[in-house]
């Protein structure tokens, strides 16, 4: 199972990556792995506005149903249409052509973007892996 170091993850097994004021979302490889073969993804619209813990979207797989969940508050700028043609990528790159959507985050104090509270360091995550079992 892969966890990059360099990105941040939710309780709920989804990854972030900041860059400026946009925050691109996806699955984590040990969610796409749970999951089994992706067949179908739901992605909030452009334009939506999406709340950190509150269901996005859904991802369906060979075996089950799962909230997507945003792991921040911001509007989505982009979303992956690439997965309505081939929702695999989730499976095969869930950290690269498998990202899910993209979000605007408002600005902190410092004019950067605020890293939003509650998400774990790659390190953190791969320790809730582990006790999940």
């Amino acid at each position: 199972m892969s966890v990059p170091a360099e990105l941040h993850y939710t309780e709920e097994h989804e990854w972030v990556s900041i860059a400026g004021d946009t925050a691109t979302v996806g699955i984590t490889d040990y969610a796409a792995q749970q999951l089994g073969d992706v067949v179908y993804v739901s992605l909030p619209a452009v334009g939506a506005a999406v709340t950190s813990g509150e269901p996005c979207g859904e991802v369906e797989s060979t075996k089950s149903v799962s909230d997507l969940y945003s792991p921040l508050d911001g509007e989505v700028v982009e979303a992956n249409e690439e997965l309505d043609d081939d929702p695999g990528l989730v499976n095969a790159e869930p950290y690269g052509a498998g990202w899910m959507f993209r979000v605007r985050i408002p600005a902190g104090s410092g004019g950067e973007a605020a890293l939003p509270p509650g998400l774990l360091t790659a390190a953190e995550y791969e320790e809730l892996t582990k006790s999940a079992g």
